[in-house]
């Protein structure tokens, strides 16, 4: 007499083929691969660099006050043949006339030798200009001497009338 079984093992094996064809999610991710050393052998020329590939994709860090010098960074990756870059240098030093105008508006406003005077400043490429009113010609050179002291101020021009 022979035997059947009472289980099939038809289900069981499909769902097993079935699980196979799904990767598990750790394993789609790769281990990180540090080519800092080959960036800098190419001539890129970036402080605290950092390039690691990671699963197909080149991320460049580092900084630089050389906007060209970043942007080489990304043209050396697809040069070497990487298609999927993620050029993150950051450029420091770099300070926009939109910076400079709000924290010199915030500068005078905070300055208590200089309450009630009226200002207005424009920025362009370092060179400050400040028109307005003040009632005391000393308030003229605290405001000036303020704006000469922020940071990428190249020159302070002052039209600032006493009433």
């Amino acid at each position: 007499m022979i035997r059947r079984p009472t289980h099939s093992f038809r289900p069981a094996l499909l769902a097993l083929f079935v699980a196979s064809l799904f990767p598990v999610a750790g394993s789609a991710q790769s281990d990180p691969v540090n080519l800092t050393a080959v960036f800098r052998s190419s001539g890129v020329d970036v402080a605290d660099l950092q390039v690691y590939q990671i699963n197909g994709i080149v991320l460049i860090r580092g900084t630089s006050a050389d906007k060209g010098k970043a942007e080489n960074a990304g043209i050396v990756a697809t040069k070497l043949g990487y298609p999927r870059v993620a050029n993150l240098i950051g450029l420091s030093g770099a300070i926009k006339d939109v910076d400079i105008v709000r924290f010199a508006e915030g500068s005078l406003v905070r300055q208590p030798a200089l309450e009630g005077c009226k200002f207005y400043i424009a920025s362009v490429n370092g060179v400050v200009r400040v028109g307005g009113s003040v009632y005391r010609e000393i308030q003229k050179d605290v405001a000036v001497d303020l704006l000469r002291k922020i940071g990428g101020v190249k020159e302070v021009r002052s039209t600032l009338k006493v009433l």
